[in-house]
């Protein structure tokens, strides 16, 4: 198996259908909850709508360089979340999220050595390799959280 197959398929197992690593992954995590759960606050922390939008701001950015445009994504906006405002707005973010998913793995899958090992737009970003692997492991950290938020979520939906 090759390094970019490797990474693909890494990447979808923490996204969308692994268990290995963590015994469970963020599209079965996702899936099920409604629009309430997902943008209910607990405490001051961040809604699980929220970092939804959080993982996949990233995911497209980062897609939109390896579809040969630029890169335009800036931390201080990651966490600018229109409201999903009904189930069909929660349904259209979830479904953007997994085929942005989708798409990154099919574009990492496709990579050779060399460009894995190129600099990601600026040698300031490190190589490819080095943004793939930091999107796997930020997944993995928000995924965590979401796990313990949806735990608190549905403790609160409980009579």
């Amino acid at each position: 198996m090759t390094r970019s197959t490797q990474l693909a398929k890494r990447f979808r197992e923490v996204h969308l259908n692994g268990d290995w690593v963590a015994a469970t992954n963020l599209k079965a995590q996702l899936s099920g909850l409604t629009w309430q759960q997902a943008n209910t606050r607990i405490g001051s922390l961040n809604t699980i709508a929220a970092l939804a939008f959080h993982l996949n701001y990233y995911i497209a950015g980062i897609l939109k360089v390896f579809e040969g445009r630029v890169l335009d994504i800036h931390d201080r906006y990651s966490f600018d979340a229109p409201p999903a405002l009904s189930q069909d707005d929660w349904e259209q973010r979830l479904n953007k999220l997994w085929a942005d998913a989708e798409a990154f793995a099919g574009h990492v899958e496709q990579m050779t050595d060399a460009q894995l090992e190129a600099v990601f737009t600026d040698p300031k970003y490190g190589t490819y390799h080095r943004n793939i692997d930091a999107m796997i492991e930020h997944i993995y950290y928000h995924l965590g959280q979401i796990v313990l938020l949806r735990k608190l979520v549905q403790e609160t939906d409980t009579p």
